[in-house]
């Protein structure tokens, strides 16, 4: 009796708890209302499911309990039970299943009119790159990447020269118009995910992975990895910002293309700008002041800086070097032993620090 009560106790809590809880699905700002449909679906099976096998068990607790002597005992002999039991279970799964490989299927196919942007998932970062005027993406290829040219763009193709290259973590599309997004990762798995869409996808090194969205509200959505890509993983973010058509022209427009970011002169910084990008740096240490994984750039240079041990170290070229080189040489007060190790030639850590020092 025990046991019975403590099952029906436990439906009536699971219940009480779904219907008081606070949480349920952020607010929609797609067309891909049939996600929701479907994820309501499986709530209503599991939950049926979970409802029903608990108040049968509780049941059979009480009646075919020990009693008056006589000792419950196992019927292997029910045929009949065992087949409905097989379809029951069949038509759930099937319920379950057939509406997600639908919404799945409609989702990886654009209509013709779609635009279309690229996004390259990096630890612990994001990239953006457009098609130019030609309406085309310039080839790829895993050679040509570098610190100034990220997505390894071919720069003999002339479809890559318009390219738009958006310096920075947001990318902006127009409002009520079929938007395609082309996923790749550069090192590890990734998962371009944003919430209000209620789209995401897997991003996979060496292949092309794609989804489409309408947006249908206008505002700025946070972009998160939905995949575990290492130790900044949790600050790997972005925002997509969702413009009235007017809006998303002028915002285009500014964008520079892969041909002039190529003849651009040389800007002081821009190598070590560059490094820290491509490296993922900025992914924990903000050059804005703002709080992050590690400590900010802004203003480091020269100041004293605190250690966990209790010391004060001032911030010179030589300290920065060390910390660059063998971060765990000292550890900042407040701060965790998490930052990775990584090689740098000569110029590559003169230019790095070299930026750090500008900041």
């Amino acid at each position: 009796m025990v046991l019975a009560l403590a099952l029906i106790l436990i439906v009536v809590a699971a219940l009480e708890f779904h219907y008081m809880s606070p949480w349920w699905l952020t607010p929609i700002a797609s067309n891909w209302q049939q996600m929701d449909d479907a994820l309501l679906l499986t709530f209503v099976i599991t939950g049926v499911a979970f409802v029903v096998i608990n108040l049968f068990v509780a049941y059979a607790v009480v009646r075919f309990r020990h009693r008056d002597g006589v000792r419950a005992s196992a019927d292997h002999g029910s045929s009949k039970l065992e087949w409905s039991l097989v379809i029951a279970t069949s038509i759930g799964i099937i319920a379950m299943l057939a509406p997600g490989l639908s919404v799945y299927a409609k989702l990886i196919s654009p209509p013709p009119n779609a635009m279309l942007f690229e996004v390259m998932g990096q630890q612990w970062q994001w990239h953006y790159r457009l098609p130019g005027k030609d309406g085309k993406l310039g080839s790829t290829d895993v050679r040509f990447i570098g610190n100034s040219n990220r997505f390894g763009i071919n720069p003999a193709d002339p479809d890559g020269q318009d390219d738009l290259l958006v310096d920075g973590q947001e990318i902006h599309v127009p409002l009520q118009r079929p938007v395609r997004v082309m996923l790749r990762a550069q090192d590890v798995l990734h998962d371009f995910y944003v919430p209000q869409f209620r789209t995401r996808m897997n991003m996979v090194p060496g292949m092309v992975t794609s989804f489409w969205f309408t947006p249908t509200a206008i505002g700025r959505y946070e972009v998160m990895c939905a995949q575990l890509c290492g130790i900044g993983h949790f600050n790997m973010r972005s925002y997509v910002v969702v413009d009235e058509a007017a809006d998303y022209a002028r915002w285009l427009a500014a964008q520079p293309t892969f041909a002039a970011t190529l003849a651009a002169p040389p800007e002081p910084g821009r190598q070590g700008r560059l490094l820290a990008q491509s490296r993922g740096c900025v992914a924990c240490h903000s050059i804005d002041g703002s709080a992050s994984a590690g400590p900010t750039w802004k203003g480091l240079y020269g100041k004293n800086e605190i250690m966990s041990d209790g010391s004060a170290i001032k911030v010179d070229d030589a300290y920065l070097r060390e910390s660059i080189n063998n971060p765990k040489a000292h550890i900042v007060k407040g701060f965790a032993p998490i930052m990775p190790e990584q090689q740098f030639n000569a110029a590559d850590l003169a230019a790095l620090v070299d930026y750090i020092k500008k900041l």
